[in-house]
């Protein structure tokens, strides 16, 4: 288990930052980072292009490395919407057939399986969420021979119940079904496994649990997804042909062998880069292993908490350890998270749960502080 690391982020002791489901903040190292890019940016008659073109492809081989894949298999984008689009893009759904998601499943990683669908005729079918917490064992249930794209998270953003994606990407491969995965709410504070759970693209947006800057996601193409095609054209994607004649070699065609063809459009970001490179060179040095092991209690003492006033909350088999959301027998009041927030206490309302999204930087006291702030205002 890890210390606070506190000291490595600007947190104030008057601030209990209890959001980062949301948001994390920025680690220093990240600031200064970031602040050396916007000198770059602000000289660019100084030669920066090949320190960019570096830190894209370090930044690139960092987060393989937290996922156990490798820097060919990712491809730098801007969101998770965008990740999401590129699976849609490259899986096919029949007439008649059937594309998986969650009820209240985030946004991101439903829109363009909405689509797919009306444009396929085929059928989009939500799994409800269960009583008991055991979205595996729903979701496992509802994979049928009809079945083409299951596209679920690790976890479900409102309140951290947890999906065994090992189990449902076995079975999507046991009937010929793509697994498409937003691992946004999960990957850098968890370990995560690519070799195990074996989805054909899994995206992960970086300014959440990879404390990295806002507007960079990282997008995990499986090996025999790579040939596909992207949804944006740029040259960075392509790569030279010598038998083409001059002109041709001006404009080549052919993609890159690799997860790189699925990369954004001016993917080498002077100040982005330097700041996100930052973040998971930390997240490497910490482990989300050792990251998982130090928030557990954390989230324990919270689920405890909210269990003692009432509430209801993931069982500890079925959720993960960095954040929990609880519900009670009414939906809070839409002003509440504003309410505490006034008082130095931050976390989120999501649907009709009251997230907790705890980190490194937070204690007991950060806890108790919380919930005494939280009886204040929930009544």
């Amino acid at each position: 288990m890890l210390g606070s690391q506190k000291h490595l982020f600007d947190i104030p002791d008057s601030v209990t930052y209890l959001a980062c489901a949301s948001q994390t903040p920025l680690l220093r190292a990240s600031v200064t980072a970031g602040e050396s890019g916007v000198l770059r940016k602000a000289h660019p008659w100084e030669p920066h292009r090949e320190d960019a073109a570096r830190e894209a492809a370090e930044a690139r081989a960092l987060f393989a490395g937290l996922i156990g894949a490798t820097a060919s298999d990712i491809a730098l984008v801007p969101a998770t919407s965008y990740g999401i689009a590129v699976a849609a893009a490259n899986l096919d759904v029949g007439p008649n057939r059937e594309i998986l998601v969650l009820e209240e499943q985030f946004p991101s990683n439903y829109y363009a399986w909405h689509r797919l669908a009306a444009e396929h005729d085929a059928k989009l079918v939500t799994v409800e969420r269960p009583a008991d917490s055991n979205w595996t064992a729903a979701v496992l249930r509802q994979i049928r021979p009809e079945t083409d794209i299951v596209a679920v998270p690790p976890c479900h953003w409102t309140d951290g119940s947890r999906l065994d994606l090992e189990a449902i990407g076995a079975k999507c491969r046991s009937i010929g079904a793509a697994l498409a995965v937003d691992g946004t709410q999960l990957i850098g504070a968890a370990p995560f496994d690519v070799a195990a759970v074996q989805p054909d693209f899994m995206v992960c947006s970086a300014y959440k649990w990879l404390l990295c800057p806002y507007t960079l996601a990282f997008l995990y193409v499986a090996p025999h997804r790579q040939n596909g095609q992207p949804i944006e054209f740029h040259a960075g994607a392509r790569r030279d042909d010598p038998g083409h004649s001059d002109h041709e070699s001006r404009y080549p065609t052919a993609f890159v062998d690799s997860a790189h063809r699925f990369d954004m459009g001016e993917r080498n970001n002077l100040i982005n880069l330097p700041m996100a490179v930052a973040a998971l060179n930390q997240l490497h040095e910490w482990g989300p292993e050792s990251i998982a092991a130090t928030m557990a209690p954390i989230t324990d003492q919270i689920a405890d908490g909210a269990s003692e006033r009432g509430f209801t909350v993931p069982p500890k088999a079925h959720r993960i350890a960095h954040f929990i959301g609880f519900r009670g027998t009414e939906t809070p009041a839409p002003d509440l998270a504003d309410r505490c927030a006034a008082d130095g206490v931050h976390f989120n309302l999501r649907s009709d749960a009251i997230r907790i999204s705890p980190y490194l930087f937070t204690d007991e006291m950060d806890i108790d502080r919380f919930f005494k702030v939280f009886d204040r205002h929930r009544r």
